[in-house]
């Protein structure tokens, strides 16, 4: 099966790009306090002469105490728009096109991370999971803080001249805190319906959308499964789904980035479909779908056990022929092979390296 389907050009309107291949959001943590460096800089250059149509950046904290887990991920504020302003133009020299994804982490960050190790970390109703209660809720003022640091982050991204902007709402972070149920038991109205926990997205979407105008690219990522709990689900049938993302879609969002641990896994019983799929179903809106690209294991299982070797790509193939979602990130792959989407369309999969926890040590 000829992969040309994964090398049509992706017109959005908003966004142009050469093929529909994304490279995933994959936290490295090798920006010197914060500040991403030439290294950083040069490793997201050769995905851009690797092909990739679209590069979406590891997560980068929004300027907030409480945002960040750790002093080498990078920020999105301060002395490192400077250095994302470099990525931006080393990404464009190359041909490439980049979005930042932007990240607070919320709960998950323990007592004493990040560069603010004594501000306490931030939640909806100060849950880590289900039933436990680490944390103090958020306060509505701290939430319009919140609001006002991810709208910053937004206008200076487009400043510095990102070609998209994505928000990270999914795995168990600061906006997915707010989506799940098992971590947003509030009473206000960011909590309750599906639609209630999806207010606090919203709001940080209109608020982006007053800032930097309707024609920027906004995405989305979200998720079902979060890292507490691999079978949480959001939305367990099509129509709570709907109920989901009609707010969020209606509010600004452009393309749906919808994570999967594994993209061929359906989402609900009696369709093949997998999230993507049933998000542009819903929505009439493009959507990425990510999850185990090119491999054998998905990624839990690749930190347990270190490796996952080079798979097939003709369900990728079969499922973007028909048309089931329009981009495809690729995560640990693009770790392994920088010239992925090259070697994919020139047909030299036997080139392509097995991929080890190891490669994690470096940028390469």
């Amino acid at each position: 099966m000829t992969p040309d389907v994964l090398f049509k050009p992706f017109n959005f309107g908003k966004l142009e790009l050469a093929n529909r291949i994304v490279m995933a959001p994959m936290t490295r943590q090798f920006s010197p306090n914060g500040v991403p460096d030439q290294n950083v800089a040069d490793y997201y250059r050769r995905r851009a002469e690797g092909g990739v149509g679209l590069i979406i950046t590891e997560g980068t904290t929004i300027p907030h105490e409480a945002a960040s887990s750790g002093v080498q991920i990078p920020c999105f504020h301060g002395e490192a728009l400077a250095g994302w302003k470099h990525v931006v133009d080393t990404v464009h020299a190359a041909g490439g096109k980049i979005a930042p994804q932007l990240w607070h982490v919320g709960a998950i960050r323990k007592p004493g991370e990040g560069p603010h190790p004594d501000y306490p970390s931030s939640s909806p109703s100060g849950y880590i999971k289900p039933g436990k209660q680490v944390l103090e809720p958020l306060s509505a003022e701290e939430i319009d803080e919140l609001v006002a640091a991810y709208t910053d982050a937004a206008v200076d991204a487009v400043k510095i001249g990102f070609d998209a902007i994505e928000l990270h709402g999914a795995h168990g972070y600061l906006i997915d805190n707010f989506f799940w149920e098992g971590t947003n038991v509030r009473e206000d109205g960011y909590g309750g319906s599906l639609a209630k926990r999806g207010s606090f997205a919203e709001k940080i979407v209109k608020s982006i959308r007053a800032a930097i105008g309707d024609e920027f690219p906004l995405i989305l990522r979200f998720s079902q499964w979060k890292q507490q709990d691999y079978d949480a689900k959001l939305a367990t049938t099509p129509e709570e789904l709907e109920e989901f993302l009609a707010p969020l879609s209606a509010a600004g969002v452009d393309i749906f980035h919808c994570s999967n641990r594994r993209f061929w896994d359906p989402e609900f019983e009696g369709s093949t479909l997998n999230l993507a799929g049933w998000v542009k179903k819903i929505t009439n809106k493009p959507t990425i779908s990510v999850g185990s690209v090119g491999l054998t294991e998905e990624f839990i299982a690749t930190y347990r056990e270190g490796t996952a070797e080079v798979a097939g790509i003709d369900e990728l193939v079969s499922r973007m022929e028909a048309d089931e979602f329009d981009l495809i990130a690729v995560g640990r792959a693009l770790i392994a092979n920088s010239d992925w989407a090259n070697k994919v369309r020139d047909g030299k999969m036997d080139e392509l390296v097995t991929f080890n926890k190891e490669m994690l040590g470096e940028l390469v």
